[in-house]
């Protein structure tokens, strides 16, 4: 079992005013969206009254129980540890005992997600519930305690904890459970009736969603543009948050990045602050993957969503609209345009591998480049739309290799290696006008891009030819940087300077 360690500083989570205006639904005070999960004949529904702090929840649905869930769930994204606590009652006596009401935190939105809740059902039966895989059997622990006021679910590591209280008196500790749901989560309250015929309601007050500040990112921001002419560079925007991967717009007026789960404009103009890029109410989240098309018409960007917790890749209008989904398979991550705008490149897991797609722009199936290597990503055209650049580790360290537009051919054969020295080469990003062949470069013996750390650098070398020869990156700086500092072209239209972010540790 793991050790709880129970944090006094916690920080509330307060609604983002933009997640009311995707949905285009009435506010749901701490939480951003809700749906009927699993097969329900009656449809649920959930109100937040702002005067009295009270959510109201409708639900059907047969059972949360077994392999399948059915019920009405009113959900937040987010991660890391949190503590979710409510005075729950039921309205009206019931049509059946076992109706439930919940505080719950789900891998994903499907009805046979892994989850964790405390249950509290309509005989005053009190337990921690849990699914510890997708579609595995539900089990649970009971606690000692019947028809409890006040209910609380804890999420440490692993680490799930069941609480309850009598009106007026302290939370104790019931039941405590180990499960594994890593990445992203969905957190709220649900309502089953457990006869899918009926609606049963359930009253939710003085609800706290609250997350350890231990929790929070632990580094500030620093978006900054490196001017290659004079060799400098200046910070145009910092925040003590995790932000991410710069595109610069096409039209040179706007920086694209993500945080939290969200597309942002930064102009470069005015004002410096983040602008959201609306994107519907598709519940997208969003990582650190996208760019514009080379036209400026176009938007990709990679994604989990309600529907798939393992990213996809989406291809949507510039301003955020018509949002589809390019890769039905998961997980997919963008990473680049075709010249001509016909093509998506991008990485795929496909029987434990990551290896190299594309997609066409007008839709279809995806297309496999890459075969032989252990681990490619990176995968982005040329200017000339002749060749793919590409980071991989086929040569026992992390090199930049590239290959024919149309893919690597049997066994890779096509595949030529470009860097070869003691640096951890990822993500190459060619200057528009091609002349130029940006890396990011790793620490000798960096196993992986997922962290940040002092040291990474930006190197700098002349494009390639048609026929390779040995060439000595430049090292324009090096710092405290890493996931999220350039996966993705940062290139200004004029090739004369490019965006990255530079990160702060803050304690």
């Amino acid at each position: 079992m793991r050790t709880r360690v129970f944090l006094a500083a916690l920080s509330v989570l307060a609604l983002p005013a933009e997640i009311a205006a995707q949905s285009g639904k009435p506010p749901l005070g701490l939480f951003e969206n809700e749906l009927d999960i699993g097969a329900n004949p009656q449809a649920g529904s959930a109100t937040f009254d702002s005067a009295t702090g009270e959510y109201k929840v409708t639900g059907g649905g047969a059972n949360i129980w077994a392999a399948t869930d059915a019920f009405h769930f009113v959900w937040k994204r987010l991660t890391g540890d949190f503590t979710l606590t409510a005075d729950v009652r039921f309205l009206g006596a019931g049509a059946v005992a076992h109706r439930k009401a919940v505080l719950m935190v789900r891998q994903d939105l499907t009805a046979g997600s892994a989850y964790a809740d405390v249950a509290l059902h309509g005989d005053g039966l009190t337990s921690l519930q849990f699914r510890p895989a997708m579609g595995a059997q539900t089990e649970e622990l009971r606690l000692q305690m019947n028809a409890p006021a006040r209910i609380r679910i804890e999420r440490r590591g692993n680490s799930f904890t069941a609480s309850a209280a009598r009106a007026g008196e302290r939370l104790t500790s019931g039941a405590q459970q180990e499960a594994s749901l890593p990445g992203g989560v969905y957190v709220g309250l649900g309502v089953c009736s457990h006869d899918a015929s009926v609606l049963e309601t359930a009253i939710f007050s003085n609800v706290q969603l609250e997350q350890p500040r231990a929790s929070m990112p632990h580094h500030r921001s620093k978006i900054t543009i490196f001017d290659l002419p004079t060799r400098s560079t200046r910070v145009i925007y910092q925040a003590d948050q995790i932000i991410e991967a710069p595109n610069w717009s096409r039209d040179g007026k706007f920086l694209l990045v993500n945080t939290e789960g969200k597309l942002y404009r930064l102009p470069l103009e005015g004002e410096p602050k983040l602008e959201q890029i609306d994107l519907g109410p598709g519940g997208y989240h969003c990582n650190n993957d996208h760019d514009l098309s080379r036209d400026g018409r176009l938007l990709a960007f990679s994604a989990s969503s309600p529907t798939s917790s393992p990213s996809q890749v989406y291809m949507a209008k510039s301003d955020g609209s018509g949002v589809q989904l390019m890769t039905p398979a998961a997980p997919s991550y963008f990473h680049g345009w075709s010249p001509d705008s016909k093509w998506l490149a991008f990485v795929g897991q496909r029987g434990g591998k990551f290896e190299l797609y594309r997609v066409p722009s007008a839709g279809g199936a995806e297309q496999r480049l890459t075969s032989k290597g252990a681990y490619d990503d990176g995968p982005e055209y040329s200017p000339d739309g002749k060749w793919i650049y590409f980071n991989s580790d086929r040569s026992a360290g992390w090199d930049i290799w590239r290959m024919p537009a149309d893919g690597a051919g049997p066994g890779d054969a096509k595949a030529e290696r470009v860097t070869s020295d003691e640096w951890e080469d990822w993500f190459p990003h060619f200057s528009p006008d091609g002349k130029q062949l940006l890396l990011f470069s790793f620490p000798h013996g960096t196993t992986t891009h997922n962290d940040r750390m002092d040291g990474v650098a930006l190197r700098l070398m002349p494009a390639p030819g048609k026929n390779l020869s040995p060439a000595a990156p430049e090292i324009l700086l090096r710092f405290f940087g890493g996931q999220g500092t350039i996966n993705v072209n940062s290139w200004s239209p004029d090739s004369r300077q490019f965006a990255f972010v530079a990160y702060e540790p803050l304690r």
